[in-house]
């Protein structure tokens, strides 16, 4: 398993970064809002989603970012296939609420994914200080795994998970792994930090900051589509 994400990836890099992952290959056009092949390049639609382009590991070939809106965007991604992860294109959904107050955090997603290449699907969801990472992996194709180690499998918020439990360093990794893949459903995301919280005893009562919804991509050699056909985050 590559080294885990730090915080520098879901913001900002070094300027002289940048051309070193890109790359210079071009990337197909889409008839989109917005659309954008820049290393960190990133989007606020009418509803408050940002979408990142989000190229952060190393080795990274090209990729272009696209969005109508929170619920149709997609990415074009022609990364080599050489391990470690390269991108975590994303759509996030600022929540910015404790677990003990809230009462409801739900999302549903539909997805339309590739055959080849090495990536996941999934949920990225911090606590604002970003010491925890809880990871719900919806479906996953090729050489990719989660961090750290095997704590067994869970039903909670309407799938079953195989659950790992990790720690990259700047950071504890809670990694979900959905038990078949899915393209389309509803999750039910607060049972599931309250198992955190409450069953386990693995943090405490955080506040959760960003819920995310992306690709993880490992690899996507020749040029790959990952199309978000519906997406959207509820919390109260």
């Amino acid at each position: 398993m590559a080294p885990r994400r730090t915080l520098t990836r879901l913001l900002l890099a070094p300027a002289t970064a940048v051309a070193a992952l890109i790359g210079f290959a071009a990337a197909p056009a889409h008839a989109a809002v917005w659309s954008s092949s820049d290393q960190w390049g990133n989007y606020t639609t009418s509803d408050s989603y940002i979408l990142y382009n989000n190229i952060w590991g190393s080795g990274a070939g090209a990729q272009t970012v696209w969005a109508n809106s929170s619920s149709n965007w997609g990415v074009w991604a022609n990364h080599p296939n050489t391990g470690g992860i390269k991108s975590y294109p994303n759509a996030k959904k600022i929540v910015n609420k404790s677990i003990t107050s809230l009462s409801s955090l739900t999302s549903s997603y539909n997805v339309t994914v590739p055959s080849s290449g090495a990536y996941n699907t999934s949920y990225d969801i911090w606590d604002t200080d970003y010491d925890y990472e809880v990871m719900l992996w919806v479906n996953h194709n090729g050489a990719v795994g989660p961090l750290g180690t095997s704590q067994g499998t869970v039903t909670l918020g309407g799938h079953t998970w195989a659950v790992y439990k990790g720690d990259n360093g700047a950071n504890q990794v809670f990694s979900f792994l959905r038990t078949s893949d899915s393209a389309s459903g509803t999750v039910n995301i607060l049972p599931i930090l309250k198992w955190i919280k409450d069953t386990k005893g693995w943090w405490g009562n955080e506040t959760i900051g960003d819920v995310q919804f992306g690709y993880e991509i490992t690899s996507s050699q020749g040029g790959l589509d990952f199309r978000t056909n519906g997406f959207n985050v509820s919390s109260s």
